[in-house]
């Protein structure tokens, strides 16, 4: 256990700092492009996670995500007490990462974001990033395990760019940005319709994908394959 919450730590504070920190880079270096800016924090999240995933995969399961981590408590893989320990340590680390990622550029430890992300679109965009990195999880445990990482870095690489909200689908992920005012930054009060967004995509995700994904035990291949003559 207590590997496997050193392992959720230091996935999460790195994670936090390459999405951070990347922002940073990519809004200094691009001289006011935004889109620029937005490529450069895409692709070094989305690299960052193929990295971290791989790494601590098989020691924690590499959730850095208290979504993922209650949509393997609803389906009971998880047991709930790990998940709480989980959850608590991911929202911690996050904000680490934070703190780490304005310390290497000389920024204020503590701020609190003026970014603004309000309303229905911007709710139904963070559902649909959640809901789509778990059905991206899900599919490639069940048909490309070996693939997993590589699968989530791209999905959510490519998310960045086809939600409003750029894909934040991870509630720590939410609360330790609101606490940084740079290209990566929510502001506090638009945060909890972010997370009520992304929890409501983890139940639904729970309720539905163990359906889509459902592995066929030895019983069910045998009553489905065609009689033999």
């Amino acid at each position: 256990m207590n590997r496997s919450l050193v392992a959720e730590a230091l996935g999460t504070t790195l994670l936090l700092v390459a999405v951070v920190g990347s922002g940073i880079m990519g809004e200094q270096l691009s001289a006011g492009n935004v889109a620029v800016a937005l490529l450069a924090n895409a692709v070094a999240t989305g690299a960052a996670l193929v990295v971290l995933i791989t790494v601590f995969g098989p020691l924690s399961g590499a959730h850095f995500n208290p979504a993922v981590t209650l949509y393997f408590a609803l389906r009971r893989e998880t047991p709930w007490h790990v998940a709480a320990l989980y959850a608590l340590v991911q929202v911690i680390s996050a904000v680490v990462g934070v703190w780490m990622a304005h310390a290497m550029f000389g920024l204020p430890t503590i701020e609190v974001s003026k970014h603004l992300r309000d309303g229905p679109a911007q709710w139904m965009s963070e559902f649909i990033a959640t809901f789509g990195l778990l059905l991206t999880i899900a599919g490639a445990i069940r048909f490309a395990h070996l693939s997993t990482p590589t699968l989530v870095g791209l999905y959510i690489t490519g998310a960045y760019w086809f939600t409003a909200s750029t894909s934040f689908a991870n509630p720590a992920v939410t609360i330790a940005r609101s606490l940084t005012d740079t290209f990566a930054g929510i502001a506090p009060s638009s945060a909890p319709g972010f997370i009520g967004a992304q929890i409501a995509a983890a139940s639904a995700a729970a309720w539905l994908l163990p359906w889509l994904f459902h592995r066929p035990s030895a019983l069910d291949q045998v009553e489905e394959s065609p009689e033999q003559g």
